[in-house]
């Protein structure tokens, strides 16, 4: 049942007991699932929520850009949004979301409203479960998309599917002619990947992956490799590449990622937390892990900005529990 959404613009300020953080602000509330963040170039946010609205937060005030057409059933429905970043001369936006016959990439035209839609991938596997949806623009230039394997396990090892996959695409939706493939597929052998970051000094990509019952995943992705779906990653076969760190003991169901002065930032959704994995001199070892905080519920993006972390919780995508408020767009200053 949907709720009537009311866009409430608070500045709330709770305490917040963790020692690597100063106070949190609640920025939006009110929200019905929002999805993804990003912020244009003058720093207004712009964010998804999964029905099919498109908003912008400026000063304080929220308003809505866009209202899209999506097919909403459980994970389904408007995911991943993108800034281009020549956004100052062309104005574009990027959104995935699902329609009626699979998910797509779109990339629009932002004026007062997203308008001039053009298609740029299209038949992206879809279910009720398992779509993935992160899109976000890598140091190339490229747009990386992650793509759930639609509850079809051998999708993910299937070349000829964009299931199941971390793909790369040119602006306007052309093959990169570096991809490994000589198609979409940057990598393969992805179960449900719905996280994406670049670590700042060696521009690794960093991956986050929801496993089958536990056995999530944080993968450091290298063009072209096998990272063993449907295989767990536990025991995973020759030749196929290990995770960096494999949650066998708990479910942790993580979502966005962003990476601040060594550490990795996760939102955890089954977890409810947001989670701390600090990196090695390496870049690309963990040597510390712990929770950030573990009380605003299903959290399912984070993405810094200007020093600041921004959170977006899931608490009303059907598998949480909504308190007054909910869901919520907050911001955390790091002092680490």
């Amino acid at each position: 049942m949907k709720r009537v959404i009311l866009l409430l613009c608070i500045v709330l300020v709770i305490s917040c007991s963790v020692e690597d953080t100063n106070d949190f602000e609640v920025l939006v509330s009110g929200l019905d699932t929002p999805w993804a963040i990003d912020f244009l170039p003058d720093g207004k946010m712009i964010f998804s929520e999964r029905e099919g609205r498109v908003s912008i937060l400026d000063k304080g005030v929220v308003r809505e850009v866009g209202t899209i057409d999506v097919s909403e059933l459980s994970e389904s429905g408007l995911m991943g949004v993108a800034v281009d970043p020549e956004f100052n001369t062309n104005r574009f936006v990027y959104l995935y979301y699902t329609h009626e016959t699979g998910n797509k990439v779109s990339r629009f035209t932002l004026n007062d409203q997203l308008e001039n839609e053009l298609v740029l991938l299209d038949n992206i596997p879809s279910a009720i479960y398992h779509d993935g949806g992160r899109i976000k623009f890598g140091p190339d230039g490229k747009l990386y998309i992650t793509t759930g394997d639609a509850t079809e396990p051998s999708s993910a090892q299937d070349l000829n599917s964009v299931a199941g996959k971390i793909l790369r695409i040119n602006k306007d939706g052309t093959i990169p002619d570096d991809n490994p493939f000589g198609n979409y597929v940057f990598s393969y052998g992805h179960r449900n990947s719905q996280g994406i970051a670049w670590h700042p000094v060696t521009n690794d990509l960093f991956v986050s992956e929801h496993g089958p019952t536990r056995n999530d995943e944080i993968n450091i992705i290298t063009k072209g490799k096998n990272y063993g779906w449907p295989a767990e990653c536990t025991g995973v076969p020759d030749g196929f590449t290990n995770p960096i760190r494999c949650f066998t003991e708990f479910t942790l169901a993580p979502a966005g990622i962003a990476i601040h002065n060594n550490v990795l930032y996760v939102a955890a959704l089954r977890g409810a937390q947001v989670r701390m994995l600090v990196l090695g001199d390496d870049h690309k070892t963990i040597v510390e892990e712990k929770v950030l905080f573990n009380d605003l519920g299903r959290v399912r993006d984070v993405v810094m900005h200007d020093g600041y972390l921004y959170i977006a919780t899931s608490n009303w995508d059907g598998r949480g529990i909504p308190h007054s408020g909910d869901d919520k767009i907050l911001r955390i200053k790091l002092t680490r």
